[in-house]
This record gives structure tokens, sequence and C-alpha cells, in this order.
């Protein structure tokens, strides 16, 4: 017998109520100052009041700026795609002044990322985020961009934080040429506005006693999640053979997922669009960690005659890997045919080859092959997907890192 129709033959059971929350409610957190939006400024959003209970993983960036184009400049311009996130080069974020995560080149770390992980039946909703194929046409743009489409730490830690200090810091890159695309330059963004939306989060005395009970005990409370390091190679050599040594880390740093993409001419170029790939018709890719070599058997792929199943195929079973059935649709956010074209991402799960990894380091190499010499002005990125570990005391403010 099923457990729904067992269940159904209790008559007598009573419904349950989940009281537990009484009140949430978002609260906006501006900079310190409002009108350093600009190029290479810091800006800085602080949550300074530490008696409260917040919940970081579901808020959000609300942005709006303004797409300037001089006259001399009679062509459409566009918002690529996830094109605010190219306005900066590094975001962090900080508890008790301690960095917890961090993500260089927000642009392509973040835009590697949405293509693996944003669900295809989510599309209309990261619209809202900027995510639109299509770029944004107009003059003016309003965005809501949520805090786990660029942190691992929010995506992960769906937690409260309690009784602590958070500081959110942006860096706004020095140009804003990768965030948009037309046939001259001259073109620039300008953010009217920026605040860190987070919900305050109330709750009932059951549960109030029961997180002081917590503070008293000065027990530390652990944050784990999975970070996201990118790399970039930033002019391959023009051969038909690449080896790329990405890092050594340390090995309670466990990569779990090595992504990689590439992409020729389009970096600083703004009548290309950043947020594409290309395939630079690579036929082969190892990933070798440590001892461990992936895939075990080659790849043997070409792009010219649509020979690339087993690369998409390894894309399209990220979702269910990664999120290990969270997610109510777990559907790649590209068909076949746009991965082509689009962004033909190299996507390994590496994440069982640690329990034979014994050494104290990990090294992470790649070895690329190509049918022809790979293009001028060609860049690759390995976007790696690791764990981190750290504890905080709610009540001496104490942060640790244990991975």
């Amino acid at each position: 017998m099923s457990a729904a129709l067992r269940d159904s033959l209790d008559v007598n059971q009573k419904p349950a109520f989940d009281e537990s929350i009484t009140k949430r409610q978002y609260h906006s957190y501006q900079p310190y100052s409002n009108v350093a939006l600009g190029n290479n400024d810091e800006i800085r959003i602080a949550i300074n009041q530490q008696d409260l209970y917040t919940f970081p993983a579901e808020s959000y960036l609300y942005m709006q700026g303004t797409i300037n184009k001089p006259a001399t400049v009679t062509e459409e311009v566009l918002f690529v795609n996830n094109g605010a996130m190219f306005l900066f080069d590094e975001i962090r974020y900080e508890l008790n002044s301690i960095e917890i995560d961090k993500i260089r080149n927000p642009g392509t770390t973040t835009t590697i990322k949405g293509y693996i992980s944003i669900p295809h039946g989510s599309v209309h909703r990261y619209q809202n985020a900027g995510w639109d194929s299509d770029g944004n046409k107009t003059g003016t743009f309003e965005l809501c961009i949520p805090l786990s489409h660029i942190f691992g730490f929010a995506e992960d830690h769906r937690k409260l934080i309690i009784n602590a200090r958070q500081d959110l810091i942006l860096h706004r890159a020095a140009s804003d040429v990768n965030a948009l695309k037309t046939a001259k330059d001259g073109c620039t963004v300008t953010l009217n506005k920026l605040l860190w939306r987070v919900p305050h989060v109330h709750v009932s005395d059951a549960v109030r006693l029961k997180l002081l009970k917590t503070l008293d005990s000065r027990r530390s409370l652990s944050i784990g999640f999975r970070s996201w390091e990118c790399f970039e190679y930033p002019h391959l050599p023009r051969t038909t053979k690449v080896s790329w040594a990405v890092k050594t880390s340390s090995h309670t740093e466990k990569p779990r997922y090595v992504v990689i993409a590439f992409q020729t001419k389009r970096k600083n170029n703004i009548t290309a669009d950043m947020s594409k790939f290309d395939h630079c018709s690579i036929t082969s890719l190892k990933v070798f960690l440590n001892s461990d070599t992936y895939p075990y058997d080659p790849l043997s792929i070409d792009f010219s005659t649509d020979k690339y199943s087993v690369l998409y195929d390894m894309y399209a079973a990220f979702q269910e890997s990664y999120y290990s059935g969270d997610r109510s649709e777990n559907s790649p956010l590209l068909s076949k045919a746009l991965f082509k074209s689009e962004a033909p991402i190299f996507l390994f799960d590496v994440k069982l080859a640690q329990e034979a990894v014994k050494t104290t380091t990990s090294d992470l190499r790649l070895e690329i092959e190509s049918s022809i010499n790979i293009p001028e002005s060609t860049s690759a990125f390995c976007l790696v997907l690791h764990d981190k570990m750290f504890e905080y005391n709610p009540l001496s403010g104490q942060v640790n890192k244990l991975l």
C-alpha cells in the first residue's frame, strides 16, 4: 500500500499549520554613497544591525540604469544577455568583515553558471534578472537579480543568518563595453539606483526561544556551500594542442564539477556578444585531476558534422546531478541546436574522484585538442565548482574557515 493511500485512511487526522514564521518582509539597503556608482567605484552595502534574522539566500539586487549612446551612434544598442553582471569585475559577500564568498569576472562566471543551471521552465523569471538572449533594446533598464544567481553561498546555504554584520561589496568594471553590443564604440551605462533587498524574518515565540538558547550556548553555526571559481587563459596559442595547468589547491577544496568554455574576439569588443561562446573546432578535451582522467574514453567531437551528442548529454545531465532532485523541473536551458550556436560548454562531473585522492593537494590540468589551429584572440575559461565550509559564532562574532 502506498504512503498516500495509507494516509487517506486516517480520517481522524487534523490538518497541521506551520506557524513558526510569523512575518517576512523585504528591507532595502543602500550603498554608503548613492553617487559613487560609476566605473572603477567600489560599492559597499552593509547590514549593520545585528539583532536581526535575515535570509540572504532569497535576497536580490534591485538595479535601475540607463544605456547611453552618443549622437554619432545611430545603430541599435543592446544590453547583452546577463549584461548587468558584466558591469562589475568583482563581487564579494562578507560576514563580520570576513570574506565568505567572492566571484571575479562575474559576467562570464554567472553566464556560464546560468547556461548550465537555469531550468528551461524558469527562463521567464530570469528575464527579470536580465537573462534575455534577445537583449534589452531600450535606453533604460530595471532588474531584480537574485543573490543566488551571483553566489554559490546564496544558492546552497538556505538558512537564516542571525546576529551578524553582513556586507555586499561590488567593484564596477573600468569599462562597460562587455555589457553592450552595437556597431560603434562610445556607449556607456549609468547606474541610477542600486539596492540590496533582504528578507527580515519574524518567528514565533517557541522558535525565538530556541534561537536564543543557541546564542546562549555559544555554539558555532556552520555555513557550507559550493563556490564558483573561474580561471581564464587570456590568449590560447595558435596550435591544435594546448596543455593548461589550471590550479593547484588543497585537498580540502574538493572540486565537484569542471566547466570549460571558449570565446574568440569577444572580450572588450562592443561589436561582439560577450554572453555567447564559441566551439573553436575543439575535437577533444580531457581533465586531469591528479591521477584521475575525465572522461575515461576520449571525446570524439566534430562540430562541423554535428557530432557532439556526448557533449550535449554531459551538459543536459548537470542539473539532475547538481541539484539532486531539489528542483521541480530539471531540464536544460538550451536545445541541442542552441547549445552549439550559443554556448558549446564542456562539463565534467569529477566529484567522485575525491574518494581516491589521498594527497594533500589537487592538481587540475586540461588538455585541449582542435581540428584546426585555435583561432587568434581566443580565450579559455574554466569554471570550478568546489566545496567551501565556514562556521560563525553569533554571540562572539568570530568567523572561521574550515574548508
